[in-house]
């Protein structure tokens, strides 16, 4: 039955959401909701100072892609300029808007669709000297706290530096997804932890290009993990992706029909 009313509701919705002025409409609302949670919420920043340094300037400002909720209204009142990485999916195209809404440009296309032209377009934008770029390093389909090449690639070809940057909260819901996002709750304690500007040279060798990404990845792993581990919040996997994530819960609703077909029929024996 369960089954039955979520494929109807999503054979309703989804032709809706594809519409830009729902896509507004959603993101609007989202963004009143992030507004209220932020402004019922204790803040903590540490090294606020290298966010103010390179707000208006060249770097590329990374997060995981559970974690970029309440990162949006911190970048607004932080005046920052900045293009954000999009995808082009139904859903990236809504995240767009939202980004829009908390003054944030955005460039359309992933890792695994368009990645060319977000390459080509993000060092035209870095090398203009006036404005910054913020992509999830893991997206849009993970392996979760992996971090990817892009940003990288960025850096080398442009000079600007990498920021790793991270929130967590006092009080969280941890979405069922791939990438555990994490949505802060009213009146909590959010912390957010930006780190030490990463420059890559222009002429660095492979081998050294992927010990980089692999000291990146530990910086931003090891952020998560203190952070959460401060409010003892559920410890996110790493190495999921949405695909397996999925698969993963397709397996566990067939096991619990199976297991429920089974029992009825256990019944309807014990009963003759």
């Amino acid at each position: 039955m369960y089954q039955t009313f979520r494929k109807l509701w999503k054979a309703f919705w989804e032709p809706i959401l594809r519409l830009s002025f729902f896509q507004w409409v959603v993101a609007v609302l989202m963004a009143i909701a992030i507004w209220f949670v932020y402004f019922t919420c204790r803040k903590r920043i540490t090294n606020w100072e290298t966010f103010k340094k390179y707000r208006k300037k060249p770097a590329i400002f990374i997060f995981w892609h559970g974690r970029s909720m309440m990162l949006s209204p911190i970048v607004c009142l932080g005046g920052m300029h900045a293009y954000a990485v999009a995808s082009r999916h139904k859903d990236g195209r809504m995240m767009a808007k939202l980004q829009r809404l908390f003054g944030l440009k955005s460039i359309y296309g992933s890792t695994s669709e368009g990645g060319i032209s977000v390459l080509r377009e993000g060092v035209r934008v870095l090398r203009r000297g006036d404005y910054s770029m913020c992509l999830s390093p893991d997206g849009p389909g993970g392996p979760s706290l992996r971090v990817q090449e892009g940003a990288l690639y960025f850096a080398k070809m442009t000079g600007a530096p990498i920021i790793p940057v991270c929130y967590s909260s006092s009080h969280a819901w941890f979405q069922k997804r791939w990438d555990r996002y994490l949505v802060a709750l009213p009146f909590s304690t959010i912390t957010c932890r930006v780190g030490k500007p990463i420059f890559i040279d222009s002429k660095i060798s492979a081998a050294e290009f992927e010990n980089v990404r692999r000291q990146i990845e530990d910086i931003m792993v090891r952020q998560v993990r203190e952070m959460d581990g401060e409010f003892n919040l559920f410890q996110v996997e790493q190495d999921l992706t949405s695909t397996e994530f999925k698969n993963a819960l397709r397996a566990e609703r067939a096991a619990k029909k199976a297991q429920k077909a089974q029992y009825k029929t256990e019944r309807r024996q014990g009963k003759k």
